[in-house]
């Protein structure tokens, strides 16, 4: 009996379809399988270098910016409600830095003591003063996750105060902690 031979051209493709509708050949239990909460989105995996890039300095720089940005909107906003001058200006110090050391940016250092014991968010407005009393600019910092006697300090700047040929003094202004 004869039988009718297929030429490779139409056995290639019938393959290919067959293969693709196998799958992988991953059978279940075979490795380890991750699962996405609903919506979230695919992305490729840590070990997986065909796609992924490495973070430059500028997507840490920028990722760094947006937290700061997150903790700095989040400290004005426990501003806007607090009467008086808040209820953590014990709590908060203030140091002048030489403008020589802070590449001409009108600059001061700020330290938060958390003297309770929780954890606590601290907010902190300094505004930059000229002698006249008159306020050119105003800075909001945020401290986030300050423990139990612990201190937390960071380096606030003004870009409009260092404009200015006139001389200014950062104060402190308010000092919240929730």
């Amino acid at each position: 009996m004869n039988r009718p031979r297929l030429a490779p051209a139409v056995l290639a493709p019938l393959i290919a379809v067959s293969l693709a509708a196998c799958g992988s050949g991953d059978d279940e239990g075979s490795g380890p399988t991750t699962t996405s909460p609903p919506g979230a989105t695919e992305s490729a995996s840590p070990t997986d270098t065909s796609t992924a890039t490495p973070r430059t300095q500028k997507d840490l720089e920028e990722s760094a910016s947006a937290a700061e940005a997150r903790v700095r909107a989040s400290a004005a906003a426990e501003l806007r409600t607090v009467e008086g001058r808040g209820n953590a200006t014990g709590d908060v110090s203030l140091q002048g830095v030489a403008t020589t050391r802070s590449d001409g940016l009108r600059t001061g250092l700020v330290r938060v003591t958390n003297s309770t014991d929780k954890t606590a968010f601290y907010a902190v407005q300094v505004d930059f003063v000229t002698g006249d009393g008159t306020v050119v600019d105003s800075v909001v910092a945020g401290f986030p996750d300050v423990g139990p006697g612990e201190r937390a300090e960071r380096y606030i700047s003004s870009r409009k105060a260092g404009e200015s040929d006139t001389p200014t003094t950062p104060r402190i202004v308010k000092a919240e902690r929730s």
